[in-house]
C-alpha cells in the first residue's frame, strides 16, 4: 500500500489504490465509505500511519491485524508476530490513534496463558482504540481446535471498550441465532465471522440463510460490475461451494482463467457481455469527457470558432488553406503549421493551425483530417478579418501575386500550394473552353 497511488475510476464508478505495476491493491466504493473496514498487516509505526492517512477518507476504520499466523505474516515481524512484542503493539496503536480521524482498532489472538493475555489487552485499551477483536485460539491453534470462549468472556470483563469475539465459524455459528448463543457465551459486544461468511455471506440474514445457487449468482455479479481480480473471485466461489468442488460444475471452476469463464460455468454469459458492454460505453463517455476537460485546460491560448468547411461553397481548387497561406508569403511570415489529432473513441479529427505564434481552431469534430484543416485556416482567417476565397466573395478580395510559370498548377501536388491568382485563372481558362 506505501507504494500505491490513489485513483478515481469513473468507470467502475470506485476508489483504486494502484500499485506502480498497474495492480489493484484496494478498491472500494461510496456505497461501503461508512461500512468498510481497512485491515492492515504492518509491523512499524510511521508505515502504518502512512498507509492510513492515505486511506482513511475512503473507510470507516483502521484495523491492524496482530493475530495471523501465516508465516508470510509473522515472518515480517507482523500479525501473531506481534504479540510477544507489546512495546511495538502500543507504538503502533498509539500513533494511529494519534494521527488519524477514524477510529483504530486491532484484532489479536489469545496468549498461553490468561494472565499475559488479560495484561496485554488492558495495554491496548491505553491506547485509546474503539475496539479490539479477539479471536479466541493460541497462536498455534487451528480452526480444528475449540475456541476458547471463557478466556474471550474474561477479556470482555476486563476492559471497558468493545470486544469483538471471533473464532466461532468451525464449531459454534452454523446458521444466523448461532450468532446470538456465541456472543452470550463470550459475553461479548458483537461477534466477527471469516469462513462462515465466506461460506454462505447470508449468514447475517436474520430471516436466514439464502440458497447458496442464490448467493453465487449475485455475488459473481458484484465480482463482473466492479471488475473482480478474477483470481480472488474464483477462491471466493470455491470457499462457498466446498463439498461441491468435486462435482462437474466445481472442476470447471477450477480450471476457470478469467472472469468470463467463471460466468460460463454458473451459466452467466449474457450478464458478462451485456456488463461488458455497458462498462466499454461508459468508458468511452469518460474517455470523450476528459477529452473535452484536457481540451478546455490545454488550449486556454487557442482562438477558436465553431466552423466547418463546405467544398460547395468555393470554387474548384480554390480553399482556405491556399488563401492562408497566401498571405503569409505576403506577410513574410512563416508557412501555417497545422497540428492535427484523432479523438480515439469515434476516430474523428481535430486540427489546431500555427500562425504568427497564435493558434487557432474550429470547435467541431471531423471525420477527415482535410477537412478539419481548412476549418481551423477559416478560423484564423476570419479572425484575423482576410477572405478565404468563398463564391460569395468578391473578386477584388481576391490577392494578386504573380508568380512563375513554374510555380503555377501543373496537375500534381498539393493545390493549397498554388498561388490564388493561379487557380483563379486556371478557373476561368476551363470556363471559357466550356
Amino acid at each position: 500500500m506505501l507504494q500505491c497511488r490513489r485513483v478515481i475510476n469513473d468507470v467502475l464508478e470506485t476508489v483504486d489504490y494502484v500499485a506502480p505495476d498497474g495492480r489493484i491493491i484496494f478498491r472500494t466504493c461510496s456505497r461501503e465509505r461508512d461500512r468498510v473496514i481497512f485491515q492492515m498487516g504492518t509491523a512499524d509505526p510511521e508505515r502504518a500511519l502512512t498507509v492510513a492517512q492515505l486511506v482513511e477518507n475512503d473507510v470507516a476504520g483502521i484495523d491492524v491485524n496482530m493475530g495471523c499466523p501465516k508465516e508470510y505474516s509473522t515472518k515480517g515481524g507482523m500479525g501473531a508476530a506481534l504479540l510477544s512484542n507489546p512495546d511495538k503493539i502500543e507504538s503502533i496503536l498509539s500513533i494511529l490513534v494519534k494521527g488519524i480521524r477514524r477510529p483504530v482498532t486491532c484484532k489479536i489472538r489469545i496468549l498461553p496463558n490468561l494472565e499475559d493475555t488479560l495484561a496485554l489487552v488492558k495495554r491496548i485499551e491505553n491506547t485509546g482504540v474503539a475496539a479490539i477483536a479477539v479471536h479466541g485460539r493460541k497462536k498455534d491453534e487451528r480452526p480444528q481446535h475449540p475456541v476458547h470462549c471463557d478466556v474471550v468472556k474474561a477479556i470482555s470483563e476486563a476492559v471497558s471498550i468493545p470486544v469483538i469475539a471471533n473464532g466461532g465459524s468451525h464449531d459454534h455459528i452454523k446458521e444466523f441465532p448461532d450468532i446470538d448463543s456465541f456472543q452470550q457465551a463470550t459475553n461479548a459486544a458483537s461477534v466477527m465471522l471469516a469462513r462462515a461468511a465466506m461460506w454462505n455471506p447470508s449468514i447475517f440474514r436474520k430471516e436466514g440463510l439464502q440458497p447458496l445457487e442464490t448467493v453465487i449468482r449475485k455475488y459473481i455479479k458484484y465480482a463482473v460490475k466492479y471488475d473482480n481480480n478474477h483470481t480472488n473471485t474464483k477462491y471466493c466461489l470455491c470457499q462457498m461451494l466446498r463439498e461441491q468442488l468435486e462435482t462437474p460444475r466445481g472442476k470447471k471452476l477450477h480450471a476457470a482463467q478469467s472472469t468470463q469463464e467463471i460466468c460460463e460455468v454458473f451459466e452467466m454469459e449474457e450478464f458478462y457481455k451485456e456488463t461488458m458492454a455497458m462498462l466499454d460505453k461508459r468508458k468511452a463517455e469518460v474517455e470523450a469527457r476528459k477529452q473535452e476537460v484536457d481540451d478546455l485546460s490545454e488550449e486556454a491560448d487557442v482562438i477558436k470558432m465553431a466552423v466547418r468547411f463546405d467544398k460547395r461553397n468555393y470554387p474548384p481548387q480554390v480553399t482556405p488553406k491556399m488563401y492562408l497561406l497566401e498571405w503569409c508569403r505576403k506577410q513574410n511570415l512563416p508557412q501555417p503549421v497545422y497540428e492535427t489529432v484523432q479523438r480515439p473513441q469515434d476516430r474523428s479529427f481535430s486540427s489546431t493551425v500555427i500562425v504568427a505564434e497564435k493558434k487557432y481552431k474550429s470547435t467541431f469534430w471531423e471525420k477527415s483530417k482535410k477537412l478539419t484543416e481548412q476549418a481551423a485556416a477559416i478560423t484564423c482567417l476570419r479572425t484575423l478579418g482576410l477572405p478565404e476565397g468563398k463564391l460569395s466573395e468578391e473578386k477584388s478580395l481576391i490577392h494578386k501575386r504573380k508568380r512563375d510559370d513554374k510555380e503555377g498548377w501543373n496537375g500534381t501536388g498539393d493545390p493549397d500550394d498554388l498561388s490564388v491568382e493561379a487557380v483563379h485563372k486556371k478557373h476561368s481558362i476551363a470556363q471559357k473552353n466550356n
